[in-house]
C-alpha cells in the first residue's frame, strides 16, 4: 500500500491513458462494449460529481485568495483578467498568422469531407435513455448549487469584501471552507481522476470516429499542436524573465497538469492538479489560490488557437480561400470576451464560439457541425495548453504584484491588532503595579464605587461557611 501511495500522480495518469486505449482496442476487437460501458457509467457518475464540485472549488479558493491579499485586491483582480485576455487574444493572432502563411500550401486542392459528431459514436452509460429528438436522460444527476459564472461573481464579491473589512470572521470562515474543499479534492477527486481518464480514453478508442477525423485533417492538427507548444514556450519564457527563473524547469513542474487535462478534457476538473503543480513550481500560495481557479475559467489560449485554426481551415476547404485578416481579427477579439463565460467542461469553448462563427463569418449549419467535430477530436490538447499556461500567468501576475505580496494579509492584520491589544493590556497592568492611573484604574464615580462594594458584600455573604 505504501508503495502504491509513493507512485506520483503523473505516473498514474499515464498508466490510465495506456490502459484506456488498451481496453477500448480490446473491446473493439472482441466485438463487445461491456467493459467500455462499465467505465462509461463510472465516468458519468464522476462527471456529475465534478460538475457539482466545480463551483465549490471556485468559491473555496478564489474568495479567500482575494481576501488574503488585503488592500489592492481589486487592482490585482483587474491585472489577472487583463493578463488572461491578452494571452488568449495573442494566441488567436498567432494562429491566424500561421494559417494565412501555411494553409495556401498544406490545404491546396483539399475539400471538406462530411464528418459526423464524434460524440455520437461514443458508448452510452448504463441507464441512459435517448428520446426521438436525440435528447439523453441520465439515470443519475447531481445539479450544482450554482453556475460557474455565479460562483465567480460571488467569489469576487466575498473576496473584495473581506479585503476591505477589518474583521476577519468572514475570512476565517472562508479559510475553513477552503480547507474542507482541499480535503475533498485530496481524498476523493484526485484519487479517482485516473479511473475517469481511463474511461474517457477507452470510449474514444472504441468509437474510432476520432481517428477518422485526424486522418482527414492531420496536417491542420499537426500545425495546431506545434502552435500549442510554441505558445507555451513563449508564455513560460516571459514568466521566466519576470520571475528570473529557468522557464524549462518551471514548465516541467507543470507537466502533471498538462497530462491530467489530456484525460479530463476539462480546465475546471484539472484545477486541483494545476493548483498543486503551480505551488510545487514555486508560485506564491496567495497568488496560486487566487489565480489558478480564476484562469481555469477565463484563460483559453489553447482553445483559441484550436478554434481559430480549425475555423480558418473549414473556411478554406469549403469556400476555397483563406479568410481575410480583417475579418478574423474582430472574431478573435470577441471570442476572447465570450470565452470568459464558457464553462470549463469538454467542448465548452467551441459551443460558446458557435454564435460568433455564424454571425461574423457566416458559417452554415454544416460548417458549424464540422468545426464542432474538429474541435472535439483534439479538445484534450487545447485544454492541456489552457491549464498549463495558467501556471505561467500566475507567475507573471506574481512578478507584477510583488509589492502587494509584501503587505500583511488579513489574518496577519488581525494578529497584529490582537498583539497590540495584548501589549496595551500588559501596559495597563504594569501601570497599575507602579501606581499610575489608567482608564481602568482611575478613581470611579461614587455611585460606581457603591455598586462595586455592594456586589463584593453579596459575594462574601454567598460564600459557604465552614
Amino acid at each position: 500500500m505504501r508503495l502504491i501511495r509513493k507512485i506520483p500522480l503523473l505516473a498514474w495518469i499515464i498508466i490510465a491513458i495506456l490502459l484506456g486505449i488498451l481496453v477500448g482496442w480490446a473491446s473493439r476487437q472482441g466485438g463487445t462494449d461491456v467493459p467500455v460501458r462499465v467505465f462509461a457509467t463510472f465516468g458519468m457518475v464522476f462527471s456529475e460529481l465534478l460538475g457539482f464540485a466545480i463551483p465549490l472549488i471556485i468559491l473555496g479558493f478564489i474568495a479567500p485568495g482575494i481576501g488574503s491579499i488585503g488592500r489592492g485586491a481589486g487592482k490585482l483582480l483587474g491585472k489577472a483578467v487583463a493578463i488572461a485576455y491578452t494571452s488568449t487574444v495573442l494566441a488567436g493572432i498567432m494562429a491566424l498568422l500561421s494559417a494565412l502563411a501555411l494553409y495556401p500550401h498544406i490545404l491546396k486542392g483539399a475539400t471538406a469531407t462530411a464528418i459526423s459528431d464524434p460524440s455520437a459514436s461514443l458508448v452510452k452509460p448504463y441507464g441512459v435513455t435517448v428520446d426521438a429528438n436525440g435528447v439523453e436522460t441520465l439515470p443519475f444527476t447531481l445539479p450544482p448549487m450554482m453556475s460557474v459564472t455565479t460562483a465567480l461573481i460571488f467569489a469576487f464579491l466575498l473576496g473584495l469584501g473581506m479585503a476591505g473589512l477589518s474583521s476577519t470572521r468572514t475570512y476565517d470562515l472562508a479559510e475553513d471552507f477552503r480547507s474542507i474543499i482541499e480535503k475533498f479534492l485530496s481524498y476523493v477527486i484526485i484519487p479517482l481522476l485516473p479511473i475517469y481518464i481511463l474511461s474517457v480514453f477507452a470510449n474514444m478508442t472504441y468509437a474510432g470516429q476520432v481517428q477518422h477525423i485526424l486522418r482527414v485533417f492531420g496536417k491542420v492538427f499537426v500545425m495546431v499542436l506545434v502552435l500549442h507548444w510554441v505558445f507555451l514556450l513563449l508564455l513560460y519564457g516571459v514568466a521566466g524573465l519576470v520571475r528570473k527563473r529557468n522557464p524549462f524547469t518551471f514548465l516541467k513542474r507543470m507537466m502533471p497538469a498538462y497530462v491530467t487535462a489530456l484525460g479530463t478534457q476539462s480546465s475546471a476538473a484539472t484545477i486541483p492538479v494545476t493548483l498543486r503543480s503551480a505551488k510545487e513550481a514555486g508560485v506564491h500560495s496567495r497568488i496560486a489560490d487566487f489565480a489558478i481557479p480564476l484562469n481555469a475559467n477565463i484563460h483559453l489560449a489553447g482553445s483559441m488557437i484550436t478554434i481559430t485554426s480549425c475555423s480558418a481551415a473549414v473556411s478554406t476547404m469549403v469556400q476555397g480561400h483563406v479568410p481575410r485578416f480583417s475579418s478574423m481579427i474582430p472574431l478573435i477579439l470577441v471570442l476572447g470576451v465570450m470565452m470568459v463565460a464558457a464553462p470549463g467542461v469538454p467542448g465548452g469553448a467551441v459551443m460558446t464560439a458557435v454564435g460568433a462563427l455564424q454571425s461574423m463569418l457566416g458559417f452554415s449549419p454544416t460548417m458549424i457541425a464540422l468545426i464542432i467535430a474538429l474541435h472535439l477530436a483534439q479538445d484534450s490538447f487545447g485544454t492541456a495548453t489552457n491549464v498549463t499556461g495558467d501556471g505561467a500567468l500566475a507567475a507573471i501576475l506574481e512578478g507584477m504584484s510583488s509589492k502587494q505580496l509584501d503587505m500583511p494579509t488579513t489574518a496577519e492584520n488581525m494578529a497584529n491588532a490582537q498583539a497590540t491589544a495584548d501589549a496595551t493590556g500588559l501596559a495597563h497592568s504594569d501601570a497599575a503595579a507602579a501606581g499610575i492611573e489608567t482608564a481602568e484604574t482611575a478613581p470611579q464615580p461614587c455611585r460606581v464605587r457603591r455598586n462595586k462594594q455592594r456586589r463584593n458584600k453579596q459575594q462574601e455573604d454567598e460564600k459557604p461557611q465552614h
